[in-house]
């Protein structure tokens, strides 16, 4: 089976990392996944937020918001509209449960983090390259923190990135471009550890059931990938 971005079925789309590219945020990172572009940023704030002031908890928190510009996608869509997405909402949940999946709350000290997502051009998998640009962004705002003096170790237990894999006309495929996905009988996204555990998997058979054993292989696909894609977040935090 050709897809229709001409790649093997393993294949991920070119992928580039650039830090340093919003010069006001403690971290900053630009992800292309092919056609996709998003836009990281980190921010630094020096207090909880408030629902762990008045419950007094210790720790700080890591938190995200994912937003689409207006001419990320074909055909306009008003700032009105984009704030009201519920879509927006939810995948900002998944962000956020991502990063603080990786981070020791204790270690971040009473500071929050807030990773804003923006996507600029989406072609598929913008959710993914948000997890995994996102990533870059926060651990660049910790080394901000480091060398600020306000924490005192790194509180990042490991890497995260996360990929999409689907089913196209009966076979697996890594990292579904839009057209894919539009296509797809299932597709799933995964979000992965750099020890090879998974945090999150959202899985949906658009066209029919899926079973366990391709699961499982949609499953070793998405490690393979996100190893790609946490090799390529150390070469850019070096």
């Amino acid at each position: 089976m050709m897809r229709p971005s001409l790649r093997k079925f393993d294949q991920m789309r070119p992928v580039s990392l650039e830090t340093g590219i919003n010069k006001w945020a403690e971290g900053s990172c630009l992800i292309k996944m092919g056609g996709t572009q998003v836009l990281c940023t980190a921010s630094v704030d020096f207090n909880q937020p408030t629902w762990k002031r008045l419950q007094n908890k210790t720790g700080g928190w890591v938190t995200a918001e994912y937003s689409m510009l207006p001419r990320a996608v074909g055909v306009r869509k008003g700032r009105e509209a984009i704030s009201k997405d519920n879509r927006s909402a939810e995948i900002s949940r998944l962000i956020g449960r991502a990063l603080r999946s990786v981070v020791d709350m204790e270690r971040l000290g009473r500071h929050t983090i807030t990773i804003d997502c923006d996507v600029i051009q989406a072609d598929g998998g913008t959710r993914c390259a948000a997890i995994t640009g996102g990533f870059v962004a926060m651990s660049l705002a910790i080394r901000w923190l480091i060398a600020q003096g306000r924490i005192n170790e790194n509180p990042i237990m490991d890497d995260v990135a996360a990929v999409s894999v689907g089913v196209r006309d009966g076979e697996l495929i890594l990292d579904l471009d839009f057209e894919e996905d539009c296509g797809a009988e299932m597709d799933a996204n995964f979000v992965v550890s750099g020890s090879g555990k998974f945090v999150e998997i959202q899985a949906t058979g658009e066209q029919h059931p899926f079973t366990s054993e391709q699961i499982i292989k949609m499953m070793d696909l998405a490690v393979a990938g996100c190893k790609k894609l946490i090799g390529l977040q150390k070469q850019v935090l070096e």
